[in-house]
């Protein structure tokens, strides 16, 4: 547990805090305790995802779904404030470690404590399951232990059994190598999929690994679908064969929740002692325990100030507990459980923290917002493979899109020493104003989606883009457009309404034209706050214009594609990729249909991000938006190169640093789902100008695949 920081609350809801047990890039989970001394668990949202009404309601989902389920041996809910400026939820406190971190440390358990395991989780899935719901995220990390059973815990995916489509069918949810594989081929999440979830777990516990293996995502997923799983070493038939019946690969061959508690032999009573665990598991829960409760002995008074680091001296109730020992200590379940680290990290394990600064309320909100989801995923997925010698956690942090708070966004991320890179910031005026605080600190940066041509030079050069400037995009219009039979001259509008990335665009189109192709192009420039582009479009068309690319905002290119129109023009028109979005549709009406864009962020239905697309959805219910994939692919480029430091050390032991970190990034070589990532070694600018196709068709953006380089 760490101590409270400056800007922590004193209090919540009724609970004095005492200390964080974890944070992460949505909210801090706190140690708190109430006026008549019960410990609770309280999960805190951060200031910037409480005015999100979306993440509100998925917080308040939780809230529900969690009061709903009455289980000695699920994690009960004492107490929530879903609707409060902060909102909070607050669970019994238990100081046990996960089921992953106790296999991490000492191996797999015996054959008693797993069959122990089983059917207390069982129990407490059926109770999930006739309360309406489907836990949907069944695993090791989310199995905590202590000396008189498990505790089932995180709700924040549950979903009512009997969910519409639109929230339950079709979706990949929870955790790779736990899911069933009806929920990998893109069925329906049932109540079926939690025991396949807990075969897998319980064959996890018997063993040490996952039944379908680890490594790469899709390969997982792959082998969930199509292959036996791997019971070796599992010799005890009467476990093994209960295994093969939960990972049954088809729903209906599976027992249910409550025919699975009926079919395992032996039992843990209730107020049971710790003997189903080995003495060194009821060791580690003890020692685990003495540690985060040397508590703060209970006030006569309670002060409204903020209260200070607990003290380190002896107190009551540390006495009693050190000579109590384990089974006093955790036994007639006195508390339940609370995941105790910050998001993405393991307990006790070493944990590196990417951050994420990013616009999540402001004009960049949906870029922003899809680019921590795709860090998030990127986390996910290095965390899930097997021998890794640390985890990965996020930090997220909210500028707004404004350039001030960018800056002291930036500040605060240099000021953690636990952040070694930052993936961001979103837009380019945040960039530029966080740069300098970023540089000074040697801090590598890559940012998704600023594409200036170029930021001011550093001298520590830790400043990366990951995605081809607003000019180098320019080289793929060209060679789209011009190549075509019967088009041999581009007309080039540039709006500066569009401000610098339009500018940019339009003058690199223009002079492309004439280096890849040689043709003449005709470039007009409009000032900002044009309306009327019937003047301007026909000047484009009387100099022989046979395409068109528009280079500005979405109004603007609303009002081109209506002008057009007007003059029946079915020519090429192209538009930059800042255009994109539901306005222009809108606006443009039928005439937006045919328009295509060259853009920097690959799409959904691209071959190379199904199995990316499929987590998105399994994580956050909804399709990777716009920027999503290329943030996966900066934080999985940071963690390829994380990883070689931390490998070439003593088993990990020499902790990486930033600069190290910032020569790794540049030296790395990394394919990814939307590009090939290298760095020019001089400007630490991207090498290669991969982008995307687009077109407008049925009123929707089509993604048409990869751009196409020119042949020269």
């Amino acid at each position: 547990m760490e101590d409270l920081r400056p800007g922590d609350p004193a209090r919540i809801g009724g609970h004095r805090l005492l200390g964080r047990l974890g944070a992460g890039g949505m909210g801090v989970v706190y140690l708190g305790r109430t006026d008549a001394g019960a410990l609770a668990a309280i999960k805190v949202i951060l200031p910037e995802h409480a005015g999100d009404e979306d993440f509100r309601a998925r917080f308040r989902r939780e809230a529900e779904a969690a009061r709903r389920v009455d289980s000695p041996w699920a994690v009960p809910v004492t107490g929530a404030d879903t609707e409060a400026e902060r909102p909070w939820l607050a669970t019994e406190f238990v100081p046990g470690p996960a089921l992953s971190d106790v296999v991490t440390r000492r191996g797999p358990l015996p054959v008693r404590s797993v069959m122990a395991l089983g059917r207390l989780l069982s129990r407490a899935l059926a109770a999930v399951h006739a309360a309406g719901l489907v836990h949907r995220d069944v695993k090791p990390g989310n199995v905590l232990l202590t000396a008189d059973g498990p505790r089932l815990i995180d709700f924040g995916i549950a979903r009512a059994a009997d969910a519409t489509a639109l929230t339950a069918t079709g979706l990949l949810v929870g955790t790779p190598g736990f899911l069933a594989p009806e929920q990998v081929s893109g069925g329906t999440a049932g109540p079926e999929g939690d025991v396949f979830s807990l075969g897998c777990l319980l064959a996890y516990a018997a063993t040490g690994r996952a039944p379908f293996g680890g490594g790469a995502v899709d390969a997982v997923l792959y082998r969930t679908v199509r292959d036996a799983p791997d019971l070796d070493g599992i010799d005890d038939a009467s476990l093994r064969s209960l295994l093969e019946r939960c990972l049954a690969k088809k729903p209906g061959g599976r027992p249910s929740a409550a025919v699975l508690d009926a079919l395992i032999p032996g039992d843990v009573p209730a107020g049971a002692t710790a003997g189903w665990l080995p003495e060194d598991v009821v060791r580690l829960i003890a020692d685990r325990s003495v540690a985060l409760l040397a508590l703060p002995g209970i006030d006569a008074t309670v002060a409204d100030e903020r209260p200070g680091p607990p003290r380190p001296g002896p107190t009551r109730r540390r006495a009693l507990l050190s000579a109590a020992g384990g089974a006093v200590l955790l036994g007639a379940g006195a508390f339940a459980a609370v995941r105790l680290t910050r998001d993405g990290a393991a307990p006790g394990g070493k944990s590196r923290v990417i951050g994420v600064h990013a616009d999540l309320t402001g004009p960049g909100a949906a870029a922003g917002r899809a680019q921590e989801r795709g860090v998030r995923l990127a986390v996910d997925r290095f965390n899930s493979r097997d021998g890794q010698l640390f985890r990965l956690s996020v930090k997220v942090l909210d500028d707004r899109g404004d350039a001030g708070r960018s800056v002291r966004v930036a500040e605060e991320f240099t000021r953690d020493p636990e952040v070694l890179s930052v993936i961001g910031p979103t837009g380019d005026a945040a960039a530029g104003a966080a740069l300098p605080a970023y540089d000074e600190a040697a801090l590598p940066v890559l940012t998704v989606s600023a594409l200036q041509i170029a930021f001011p030079a550093r001298a520590n050069g830790s400043f990366f883009q990951t995605a081809p400037s607003y000019a180098a995009l320019s080289v793929p219009v060209v060679s789209r457009v011009l190549p075509r039979p019967g088009v041999k001259r581009l007309g080039i509008l540039i709006d500066r309404s569009g401000g610098q990335a339009a500018y940019q665009a339009g003058y690199a189109a223009n002079l492309m034209a004439r280096d890849l192709t040689g043709a003449t192009p005709h470039p007009r420039v409009v000032p900002p706050g044009t309306t009327a582009f019937g003047p301007v479009v026909a000047d484009l068309l009387a100099h022989h214009g046979d395409a068109v690319f528009y280079a500005g905002d979405a109004d603007g290119a609303a009002g081109v594609a209506r002008a057009l129109a007007a003059r029946s023009f079915t020519g090429p028109r192209m538009a930059q990729h800042t255009v994109m979005g539901a306005e222009f549709l809108e606006r443009a009406g039928a005439a937006a249909e045919g328009w295509e864009f060259v853009a920097p962020f690959t799409h959904a239905t691209a071959p190379a991000a199904a199995t990316f697309a499929a987590a998105h959805r399994g994580r956050f219910d909804a399709e990777p938006a716009a920027w999503s994939a290329e943030a996966f692919d900066a934080a999985g480029l940071v963690a390829r190169a994380l990883a070689g430091l931390v490998g070439g050390g003593a088993k990990g032991t020499v902790p990486p640093t930033r600069s190290a970190l910032t020569a790794a990034v540049a030296a790395t070589r990394y394919k990814g789902i939307s590009r090939s990532y290298a760095f020019d070694q001089e400007r630490q600018s991207l090498v290669g100008r991969d982008a995307h196709l687009y077109r407008v068709e049925n009123r929707r953006y089509r993604y048409l695949g990869p751009a196409q380089e020119p042949k020269s």
